[in-house]
C-alpha cells in the first residue's frame, strides 16, 4: 500500500509542475514580451518616411512598449501570485 501512494504523491508532483510550467500567465507575458522588444527596436529604427505614413506618430515605438509593459505585468504577476499545488487526497481506507 506505501508504494502504491508513493507513486501517487510523484504523479500528483508532476502534475502540479507541469500546471506551474504552462501556466498561461507565462506563456501570455513571454509572447508579449518577446514581441513588444521586436515592435520596439522596429520603432526606434523607423525611418521618416515610416513617420510621415503614420502623421507622425511612431506607432510601433509606443505599440511595443505597450506590450512590454503588458509581458512585464503579466510576468510579475505570475512571480507575486504562482499557482497554489493542488490539495492531497485523503488517502481512502
Amino acid at each position: 500500500m506505501s508504494e502504491l501512494h508513493h507513486e501517487v504523491s510523484e504523479l500528483e508532483r508532476k502534475s502540479a509542475t507541469a500546471a506551474r510550467l504552462f501556466d498561461i500567465r507565462r506563456i501570455i507575458g513571454g509572447l508579449f514580451a518577446v514581441y513588444g522588444v521586436i515592435v520596439t527596436i522596429a520603432g526606434i529604427t523607423a525611418s521618416d518616411a515610416d513617420l510621415k505614413k503614420a502623421q507622425g506618430i511612431n506607432i510601433n515605438l509606443w505599440t511595443g512598449l505597450a506590450m512590454l509593459a503588458l509581458g512585464l505585468f503579466f510576468l510579475i504577476w505570475l512571480k507575486l501570485r504562482p499557482l497554489a499545488p493542488p490539495a492531497a487526497p485523503e488517502p481512502a481506507e
